[in-house]
């Protein structure tokens, strides 16, 4: 049996009472409390989450702009210093080796923050493309990530950023070199789950103090620790891609409904352009769609889902959603059944149960 990796937080969950699972690979917390107190946390006050599992990966380099054109869909070219962008790698065949953000330190300088379960995957793909002048540097063993995420996010962090104003760090930028509770972080402003906030990315010696140090600084506003099942439900409402689920090798970023972060008409030819190019002129056989169960039961990841006798696609994520109170899924289904108020049917435990499709995001915070 492999042995699961742990974050430099591991220890820590206990404390807080971490219920712990294996998640591809790593052996994380699903919940401190519950996924619902979390998620209610999140979406009123705040909430604090170890992503440490995540990988980061630097890139320098004269040659960096034109090589990261080459691997990523989005225009890299957009990014000015201390700002942040989502993108997508594909394959040749427009299939989706990951998503992840660019951030720019500088010229020619950039940390790529990648899934979890991609880190090993996205080096290697992005060494053996390696073009010109460029270094690439693993820095994921060493880099913690901390995700503050929730309205009362800047009010608390900032409790213990007395020599920043963390008001200055705008929607998708970042400032490095942020001291928190005495540590340096680089702390961005970008959120995985539909509310705001910030991830803090330390050294790995640095994790537990801060995590620590938020946390009593939140005590008082009600901030608490979170797991993956409340970030999972909270990014699944706000309809922001899983890679494993909406997006996969098999899987499009056309198809997954992140065309936003597919730029065709850049300077730059990146790997899979054409199929995309192709898919965005035709249309694409499949679309992700949000549905809604008419019926009573919880619509799962890989549940078929039905028109009639035809299967015509499946659940890619599905939940009973914790602020609507209504039981949702994202589904991959043929595009001609995509179509807003089209019902579908979803099998769940062997009976074929009516849903309909509903626009998305299933939620949006009041900014």
């Amino acid at each position: 049996m492999t042995e699961l990796k742990r974050t430099p937080l591991f220890e820590v969950y206990k404390e807080y009472g971490g219920k712990t699972i294996d998640f591809g690979g790593w052996e994380l917390p699903v919940q401190f409390s519950s996924i619902k107190e979390e998620h209610e946390a999140v979406r009123t006050k705040a909430g604090l989450f170890d992503v440490s599992h995540m990988g980061e990966i630097e890139v320098k380099g004269k040659d960096s702009l034109r090589y990261l054109q080459k691997m990523m869909t989005n225009d890299i070219s957009k990014i000015k210093n201390g700002g942040a962008q989502y993108t997508a790698m594909c394959y040749e065949n427009g299939g989706t080796v990951d998503d992840l953000l660019v951030y720019k330190i500088e010229e020619d300088h950039y940390l790529l923050v990648v899934n979890a379960s991609n880190i090993e995957k996205d080096y290697k793909w992005l060494e053996d493309h390696v073009d010109g002048e460029i270094s690439l540097d693993n820095l994921s063993e060493t880099t913690s990530q901390l995700a503050l995420q929730g309205p009362l996010a800047e009010k608390v962090l900032q409790m213990l950023a007395p020599s920043h104003d963390l008001r200055q760090i705008g929607f998708f930028k970042f400032q490095q070199e942020v001291e928190l509770n005495g540590k340096k972080a680089l702390v961005s402003r970008t959120g995985y789950t539909g509310e705001d906030g910030f991830e803090i990315y330390c050294s790995s010696e640095d994790a537990v103090d801060l995590w620590r140090a938020i946390l009593k600084a939140g005590e008082e506003e009600g901030v608490i620790p979170c797991g993956l099942g409340s970030r999972d439900t909270l990014r699944f409402e706000a309809t922001l891609a899983l890679y494993g689920q909406e997006l996969s090798p098999d899987i499009s970023p056309l198809e997954a409904g992140i065309g936003f972060a597919v730029k065709l008409n850049k300077e730059a030819d990146f790997i899979g352009k054409e199929v995309l190019k192709q898919q965005k002129e035709n249309g694409t056989e499949r679309k992700l769609v949000g549905i809604e169960m008419m019926d009573r039961g919880i619509p799962r990841h890989g549940y078929p889902v039905y028109k009639g006798d035809e299967l015509i696609g499946e659940v890619t994520t599905g939940t009973q959603s914790p602020s609507l109170k209504k039981n949702i899924g994202l589904v991959l289904v043929k595009a001609e059944h995509a179509v807003l108020d089209t019902e579908l049917q979803v099998e769940i435990r062997g009976k074929r149960l009516n849903a309909k499709v509903v626009p998305t995001p299933f939620y949006k915070r009041n900014k």
